[in-house]
């Protein structure tokens, strides 16, 4: 792969894909939903078929997507007005006679905002490829996991750290001023230098390790989808190696981002961090964080065994689980995990919010489903954050939120379905669910607009059930402010 020729082509290559309308809306148009959805799961047969008689999109549909060897004279006249020995001269493809085969994935995205293309790797879901050391991964479900959890509030200034293929950089630029990304790898900044070009797109593309390449800089937002698989202190693939030991990579972005931020400014990232026996994850994780400084959102979406989670990593990594060397590692792995104790893999979303105040730090599980972007979210709870940090929650007036339902669980019991828990559920945003009892379902009924300040409706409540007025108010502050966290009830402001 030639950067040089690589980034002059992407100009007529543009020509090309806007002419041949390789994009999402026109793919499925031509094959059909039904093949476009066995294509993701790497059967190509259903779009191979389909795109025969599909002209120009249709050789660019089987050269790129269907990794299929295409005939020299098809290719060529798909890529016109990019000269077909160019293509092949920067690394886009190759050519062996009248045969051409893609060299690298070149596929169309929305991410919300249109039509734009990615360049990356080639992973070998279609056609047997080994894995390079440096090899530069697409677009995968960790990629599209945080693009749907990062805020799209305009930024003026966006960093992402280890941009890969610049995915997260591609969205960024839709609501920020400038993008600067980093990586340690030159041919995933090459990558993201041509996603970039043949989006008509600037970066500012930084080679380094983690902050070192801006470092005494700071931004109003942060990305990150790092390294960040546990394992010993060794790099064998860059896109998700880091060369520290267990959740070291993890530590590491979580600790130092928050000195790259403006105040106000936000991050969002992927982490993975140890369960290990004994211990509470959500210790470990607060203790990468300082004492003052910081807003931070912690939400774990799922724990793995750490049988499942190596598995699945040499998976990943082209690893042929019947290959003796493949048991080595797969050992090596799980002895190095044994003897630091782990008993899981945590995994899931941080948010950090950089402030002047004492740092408040949430870790919670997050683990049922849910529809709603998280990112916008993260940006709500930092902004209710702010208004418990400014006010005393006696004093303010609440509404439930119109989404918030109160149910009634009946659960089993000796003598049938007896027992009772009252659940107050929110039906947006992450669902979350928080039991009450039945004061507490009480005093939220008294939320209104126009009613009372909580330490009034406190006062009525205690008289009227015969409760120590102090001792209710104790037990319903903490709810309170848990359930503004959460977005079910709202100061009236």
């Amino acid at each position: 792969m030639n950067r040089d020729l690589l980034l002059s082509a992407c100009g007529p290559l543009r020509e090309a894909l806007t002419r041949a309308r390789y994009d999402i809306d026109s793919i499925v148009d031509l094959i059909g939903a039904d093949a476009h959805a066995a294509l993701s799961r790497h059967e190509p047969v259903p779009a191979r078929r389909a795109s025969r008689s599909g002209g120009d999109l249709g050789q660019l549909i089987r050269l790129f997507l269907l990794d299929d060897d295409c005939p020299a004279d098809g290719v060529a006249a798909a890529l016109h007005p990019l000269d077909l020995d160019t293509a092949v001269a920067a690394g886009l493809v190759s050519r062996d006679g009248d045969t051409v085969r893609a060299e690298l994935d070149l596929r169309p995205l929305d991410l919300g905002t249109g039509n734009r293309w990615a360049l990356s790797d080639l992973d070998g879901s279609l056609r047997p490829r080994a894995t390079a050391d440096d090899h530069v991964i697409g677009v995968g479900e960790a990629s599209m996991t945080l693009l749907r959890g990062t805020p799209t509030a305009p930024a003026g200034t966006v960093l992402d750290v280890g941009t890969g293929c610049g995915i997260q950089a591609l969205r960024a630029a839709d609501y920020a001023g400038t993008v600067t990304v980093t990586d340690i790898n030159p041919r995933a900044l090459t990558l993201t230098a041509a996603t970039a070009a043949l989006n008509g797109l600037d970066f500012e593309i930084l080679e380094g390790s983690w902050f070192e390449p801006v470092a005494g800089r700071r931004f109003e937002r942060i990305v990150a989808n790092p390294p960040f698989v546990v394992g010993e202190a060794k790099v064998t693939h860059s896109y998700r190696d880091s060369g520290l030991d267990l959740d070291g990579a993890s530590e590491l972005m979580i600790s130092n981002a928050v000195d790259h931020l403006v105040p106000g400014g936000t991050a969002a990232m992927l982490a993975s961090w140890l369960h290990v026996d004994g211990e509470d994850w959500r210790h470990r994780v607060a203790s990468w964080l300082p004492a003052h400084g910081v807003d931070a959102w912690i939400v774990q979406r799922d724990v793995a065994d750490p049988a499942l989670y190596v598995g699945t990593w040499l998976r990943d990594g082209g690893a042929d689980p019947r290959d003796p060397a493949t048991e080595a590692r797969a050992n090596a792995w799980l002895d190095h995990l044994e003897e630091a104790g782990v008993d899981g893999i945590g995994f899931g979303f941080v948010y950090l919010r950089r402030t002047d105040a004492p740092s408040d730090i949430l870790c919670e599980d997050l683990r049922h489903g849910f529809e709603d972007p998280l990112g916008d979210e993260a940006l709500a709870y930092f902004e209710r954050l702010t208004w418990l940090r400014d006010h005393d929650v006696l004093t303010a007036r609440f509404t439930v939120r119109p989404d918030t339902a109160l149910e009634r669980v009946y659960l089993p019991g000796e003598d049938g379905w007896s027992q009772v828990v009252a659940r107050v559920h929110r039906g947006g945003g992450p669902q979350w669910q928080h039991d009450v009892d039945d004061l507490a379902a009480s005093l939220l009924a008294g939320m209104r607009a126009d009613g009372l300040p909580l330490e009034e409706l406190l006062t009525l409540l205690a008289f009227a059930n015969g409760e120590d007025e102090d001792e209710l108010a104790a037990a319903a502050v903490p709810l309170v402010h848990a359930l503004v966290r959460h977005g079910l009830i709202e100061p009236v402001r």
